[in-house]
């Protein structure tokens, strides 16, 4: 816009001094013009006093030619001022030619070279008036366009000042606005349609400066973000290990106690089960034989767990034998229906030949944890547990159903851990017996509540494949 005003401007000044030097043209003509004719009038005066001096019959050829020649292109000529001068022009040279007649008298010829003399002076005269005039109009045209030249100067210096303060300054002044901006982490782009195209690159690269800086300090705010989250990721794991520390020590005590407790247990469980042994032997009533002889498996089971349990303060591996999981299963049914109320049904579906490689009195503790949980969530009042096994691929999966009230929201949405129970009076290692079982074989622990009421326990251990022909094997407890 700027290089368009001043070319225009440029254009119209040239015109203007092209038309200054027209005018300068055309009054140097009209003096050249004036000048011939004032030549002309001299050689009449020359002319005449000649004649009158010599006072011969006639004037001299030569210079009434050259006169009247010149008298004639003068009249040809455009660079009159008076319209009527190349009219009076040719009557000059007429009379001048007619002073050559020789038919004339000297008075006569000399009353022409005066009236001729006297054309040539109206001539000079009107062209020099006329002239004046013309000068007086050229100098005022000059004059107007001197001023409209300046006024247009002035009006473009204004437009130049005010399209530079415009474009130029305030956008600088803005730009430093916009970098003591960078200082308070405001990194807003800017709009560059209204930039002059001097200015364009510095304010393009300024916005670009800004998206790269944005982005710099995004990438910071995520990496911050991100190092927060890892401090609190390390500090949510460093107290959960001392949490888990305080637990493995509170542990470690109780696994002392019992060992302790088991080691004081295992000689009155071995007084009782010969009691109950010799009741058996003595006795000859078949049910209550078979009652004493589910009361002495218990015992040598509970016998076995306290070894065991001794064996786990000991570090040493449990042993782990193939058992038949539906067999070991009828048999818990069986014990535990003298120990639940007798208005709870128990209900058991079984596939045959369950086989998996697991400690037998462990799984037997851990079947029976599950049926007395379901007892006590059902309550004094009627109720139905159902025991489900069967084989799914590769594992063996028993399902331990009952309905009563189901476990709490809290209970489920927390790890099973000891110590933490839904049960009044309850001291949570049950469930956590049944986890730890369940990791030590390599299977899962899954709670959850069924519709409308009730629970429902799924315990998953890995089955007994063809080619497993081992008897036995060892497995690690841990702590």
């Amino acid at each position: 816009m700027l290089l368009g005003l001043l070319f225009v401007t440029f254009i119209l000044l040239a015109g203007m001094v092209f038309r200054n030097l027209a005018h300068f043209d055309t009054v140097r003509s009209y003096v050249d013009y004036s000048h011939r004719i004032l030549l002309v009038t001299l050689d009449l005066q020359e002319m005449l006093s000649e004649y009158l001096d010599i006072k011969s019959s006639s004037l001299d050829s030569w210079k009434v030619k050259r006169v009247s020649e010149e008298l004639e292109r003068l009249a040809r000529s455009n660079y009159y001022a008076q319209t009527d001068t190349p009219k009076l022009l040719l009557k000059t040279r007429d009379l001048i030619l007619d002073t050559s007649d020789k038919q004339h008298t000297l008075q006569e010829r000399e009353s022409i070279l005066l009236e001729a003399l006297q054309l040539t002076g109206y001539m000079l005269d009107a062209e020099t008036q006329e002239r004046d005039k013309q000068l007086k109009e050229i100098t005022h045209d000059i004059i107007n366009e001197i001023a409209l030249a300046g006024a247009i100067v002035i009006l473009v210096l204004i437009l130049i000042i005010a399209f530079v303060q415009r474009r130029i300054l305030f956008p600088l002044q803005d730009l430093r606005v916009l970098l003591s901006n960078l200082a308070r982490e405001d990194f807003t782009p800017i709009e560059t349609g209204d930039i002059d195209p001097l200015l364009l690159p510095i304010f393009s690269s300024y916005n670009e400066m800004v998206l790269h800086l944005a982005e710099l300090e995004e990438s910071k705010r995520h990496y911050a973000e991100s190092l927060e989250g890892e401090v609190r990721s390390a500090t949510r794991a460093m107290l959960e290990q001392q949490a888990s520390l305080a637990q493995a020590e509170k542990m470690a005590v109780m696994g002392e106690m019992a060992a302790r407790i088991a080691h004081e247990l295992r000689n009155p469980l071995a007084g009782i089960q010969m009691c109950c042994i010799n009741i058996r032997n003595e006795t000859r009533d078949p049910d209550i034989q078979a009652r004493l002889e589910m009361v002495v498996a218990e015992l040598k089971r509970m016998g076995r767990l306290l070894s065991e349990l001794l064996e786990r303060g000991k570090h040493e591996p449990i042993r782990a034998t193939v058992c038949d999981l539906a067999q070991l299963i009828e048999e818990m049914a069986a014990l535990t229906r003298y120990q639940i109320s007798p208005l709870i049904r128990l209900e058991v579906t079984l596939e045959k030949k369950l086989m998996a490689r697991v400690p037998e009195s462990q799984f037997k503790q851990t079947l029976l944890n599950l049926i007395l949980n379901a007892a006590y969530a059902i309550g004094p009042g009627e109720g139905t547990i159902t025991l489900q096994a069967a084989r799914l691929d590769q594992q063996v999966s028993l399902i331990v159903s009952d309905t009563g009230t189901g476990f709490s929201p809290e209970f489920l949405e927390k790890e099973i851990r000891p110590f933490f129970t839904g049960k009044p009076g309850g001291t949570g290692l049950g469930l956590a017996m049944v986890k730890r079982f369940a990791y030590d074989m390599g299977g899962t622990l899954t709670l959850e509540n069924r519709l409308p009421h009730g629970a429902r326990v799924i315990l998953t251990l890995p089955a007994l494949v063809s080619g497993q022909v081992s008897e036995s094997s060892s497995v690690r407890a841990s702590r």
